[in-house]
């Protein structure tokens, strides 16, 4: 009997380790396009605070590299938001804003992806925020 427990256990572990991992791989395709949108602004708000930082800093070698790590949260957060766009049109333009962040520099980007993480992060059920200005629906 012990000789055959072995093989069983292996199997049964086997079949646990395969179903956590299923499940973990549905859980991440199943995540809504407002999560997806939250997730990117994790990397626009930590770039934006980087830059801040950049921004109050007289010390310009401390600043331009916060500057290059702000940068960098920006293209982390490019492919997320693309997804949330992609599941949602309502995340269009925050896409549209960070495609730009190769182009333009992002002190000009801040106050839209200030205003478009602003909604993401208080969106409630995956619906967005109502806009702040009623005449601006």
């Amino acid at each position: 009997m012990i000789v055959g427990t072995r093989p069983r256990l292996a199997r049964v572990v086997a079949g646990v380790v395969a179903l956590l991992m299923a499940g973990g791989a549905l859980s991440a395709c199943g995540a809504s396009a407002g999560d997806l949108a939250r997730a990117s602004c994790v990397h626009v708000n930590a770039s934006l605070k980087l830059l801040g930082e950049a921004d109050t800093t007289t010390d310009a070698t401390r600043a331009a590299p916060l500057r290059e790590k702000a940068y960098l949260q920006l293209l982390a957060a490019i492919p997320i938001a693309a997804q949330a766009a992609y599941h949602d049109i309502t995340w269009e333009p925050l896409s549209a804003t960070l495609s730009e962040a190769n182009r333009v520099p992002e002190s000009e980007l801040v106050t839209s992806l200030k205003t478009q993480c602003q909604a993401a992060d208080n969106s409630v059920f995956n619906q967005p925020a109502p806009p702040s200005n009623p005449a601006a629906g």
